[in-house]
């Protein structure tokens, strides 16, 4: 997500599209606070990443209080990280379908694991 911040506001500075009145008077004037698609396909990757990563650290951390085999945890993190990595790339940089959504999907599968184990944990405390 930091990466994408920072590679939003670049894109922003290199088609002078500010979304600030006084960034784009800093920038060369009123007519630069505008919209821009690329700068628009990098906010909403970076809103994708956000609403995605938020929910995993969440479900991460209950998860690990499940005290899972360190082997199995290690696995459901590194493929979600990976299947965000790959799904923000081929967001940025418009690579052909399906690859933006297999890579999504494949990221959701260790958050649909990490959720059933929680709720098959607490299934006695109801």
């Amino acid at each position: 997500m930091y990466v994408v911040a920072i590679i939003t506001g670049q894109v922003r500075l290199r088609k002078k599209a500010f979304a600030n009145l006084e960034d784009a008077l800093r920038n060369g004037g009123l007519q630069f606070c505008r919209q821009d698609p690329d700068v628009e396909r990098c906010r909403r990757a970076h809103r994708n990443d956000m609403e995605n990563i938020f929910p995993f650290l969440f479900l991460g951390a209950i998860y690990s209080l499940l005290d899972p085999s360190p082997t199995v945890a290690r696995i459901h993190f590194l493929i979600f990280c990976v299947g965000r990595i790959i799904h923000t790339i081929a967001y940025l940089l418009q690579l052909r379908a399906p690859t933006r959504s297999v890579a999504y999907s494949v990221a959701q599968l260790p958050c649909f694991s990490m959720a059933l184990q929680i709720l098959l944990a607490t299934t006695p405390y109801w």
